[in-house]
This record gives structure tokens, C-alpha cells and sequence, in this order.
């Protein structure tokens, strides 16, 4: 297929790309980067440079692409103003969601967000009802950032009632990587002792890129919203102790498929992608949360 990734400078955007090129698709990447004018490496996407909240960029940039995958946003709530969070995200989405339509793409996959619960980044705290969380618990965002990823699912089941487009919203955990694992998952190895706001959930960069190129092949009708974390939590420790320890009784503990699982459940992703993750953060840190030698590591 010939396959659209927005966001395409960023980390995520940067792995879909790559993950899509090396299983034989045609990719054209966009960002908000200048391109350089230099000459095309063989297996280098196409890159054009664009702005997509204008509808006139988002139109150029869609047309004649058979799948789309939307990962261009600002990542989080906390380095913008409010009004620029919200408005970039929102309508990012609106206006590539719309050339879609319009240009006839028959797949969509959402890049949305485990903060749409709004659990997260709330200005007024309050806990999921249960854990680990899925698809059916309710959705009460309160920042900017959940609000727009929220309102970019619903643009997706409007999407699928007034077209042929099919959509897939992806909410991925926090994504780690090699450059990464040690400086935001380290701490939690060698010492638990702080409450986490995804209840110790992370998922592997390149486990999120698998995820999401099953979601731009699949054949899933409507629109699906499905979680992306790795199975086992950040600390290597029992689900089960660390909830008790932080938050006794004020979270119900649901059946866990194994002691150290994620506060987040990807059973969904599982059963209709048939995505199964591979990599886990001990296979770039060791036992005190340092990161292994090179020629040590298992991946």
C-alpha cells in the first residue's frame, strides 16, 4: 500500500515509517521539519513538509494514499499553553481525517493516547475505577491534550458513519526505546517507592510500530480503540503489592494474566491484530535499572 505517515520526524512517526518500508509498503512521511535537498537513500520514504492544521496542507499531502497513519501531535499537556495543545491536535487530526475521506483512503489508524481516560494530567486527581485498565472504562479527560485525543476517537466513529474509511485508534502506553529505558524506567527497577500515573505501564518503541503496521494491514470494520503496552509492568514486582502499597483499597484489582502485569491491558490489540510484543525492558537494563552493556543486551 502506499502509506501516509504524519509526524514522521518524531519517535514514533520515525519507527511506523520504518516499520512499514522494511514489510514492502510505499511510505510518504510528513512533519513540520524543512526537508533538505539532497539525493533520496534507497529505502527512504518520500517527504514533504507540512503544516497540518491548514486543510490545504493536509489536502496535498493525503491525496492518493491508500492508508493513512496519524501520528503528528504535540506529545503531552505540560510544555504549551492550553489553547495551543488543544487546537494543534484537534484539528491536525480533523483535517488529515478529512482529506482521507475525501480522497477515498480505505484505512485510518489513529495515533490517540493512554491518557484519554484523564487520569493522567487531571487538575482535580482521581483514580481509573480498575485495573488493569481496558477499552470499556469510562473516559472522564480534563486537560487539554485527553480532551483532543478523546475528541480525535470520536472524529474516527464519525469518520466510519459517513464513509467507507476504516479506523483503527491506536492508545499506546509510554513509549520507551534504547535511548531512553534507563533515564524513565531505571528509577521505578531500583526503587518503586513513587506512585505512577499509568500504574507502571510502558511500551517498547518498536512492539508500538509492529502494533500499529497490523492496524494499516488489518481488515477490521468500523473504528476499534485499542490500548498498546507491553504485558509486564516497569518494576519487575507483583501488580498486586505495588497497588496495595500505593493505593490500598481505593483501586479494584482485576483477574491479572500474570503476577507482573501492566496497569494496562492490551488483550484487545492481541486478539483482533494478533500483536504479540517481543521486547521488554530487561532486555535493555539490568537488575538496578542501569543499562546493559552493548554486547550484553539482548536486543
Amino acid at each position: 500500500m502506499k502509506v501516509l505517515v504524519t509526524g514522521a520526524r518524531g519517535k514514533v512517526g520515525g519507527a511506523v515509517a520504518a516499520a512499514l518500508l522494511e514489510a514492502g509498503h510505499e511510505v510518504v512521511a510528513t512533519d513540520l521539519a524543512r526537508a533538505t535537498f539532497e539525493r533520496q537513500l534507497d529505502g527512504e520514504p518520500a517527504y514533504v513538509q507540512a503544516d497540518l492544521t491548514d486543510a490545504g496542507h493536509a489536502d496535498a499531502v493525503a491525496r492518493g494514499v491508500d492508508a493513512v497513519v496519524h501520528a503528528a501531535a504535540i506529545p503531552d499537556p505540560a510544555h504549551n499553553p492550553p489553547a495551543v495543545v488543544f487546537g494543534n491536535n484537534l484539528m491536525a487530526t480533523f483535517n488529515v481525517l478529512e482529506a482521507a475521506v475525501r480522497f477515498g483512503a480505505g484505512r485510518f489508524v489513529n495515533i490517540s493516547s493512554e491518557t484519554v481516560p484523564g487520569y493522567f494530567f487531571p487538575e482535580r486527581p482521581f483514580l481509573p475505577d480498575y485495573l488493569p485498565v481496558d477499552e470499556d472504562h469510562p473516559v472522564r479527560p480534563q486537560d487539554p491534550y485527553a480532551l483532543a485525543k478523546h475528541f480525535g476517537e470520536q472524529l474516527m466513529d464519525a469518520a466510519v458513519r459517513r464513509s467507507d474509511l476504516r479506523c483503527t485508534s491506536i492508545r499506546p502506553s509510554w513509549v520507551q526505546w534504547e535511548g531512553n529505558y534507563e533515564r524513565n524506567l531505571g528509577p521505578d527497577v531500583r526503587d518503586p517507592a513513587t506512585p505512577s500515573a499509568g500504574f507502571w505501564s510502558y511500551v517498547d518503541l518498536y512492539d508500538l510500530a509492529a502494533a500499529i503496521r497490523l492496524a494499516v494491514e488489518s481488515d477490521l470494520p468500523g473504528h476499534e480503540v485499542l490500548y498498546v503496552a507491553s504485558p509486564d509492568n516497569a518494576t519487575g514486582r507483583p501488580l498486586a503489592e505495588l497497588v496495595r502499597r500505593h493505593y490500598g483499597d481505593r483501586v479494584q484489582l482485576r483477574p491479572l494474566a500474570r503476577e507482573d502485569a501492566s496497569g494496562i491491558s492490551s488483550a484487545k490489540a492481541s486478539r483482533l491484530l494478533g500483536w504479540r510484543p517481543t521486547r521488554s525492558w530487561r532486555d535493555y537494563l539490568d537488575e538496578q535499572g542501569r543499562l546493559r552493556p552493548r554486547g550484553e543486551r539482548i536486543r
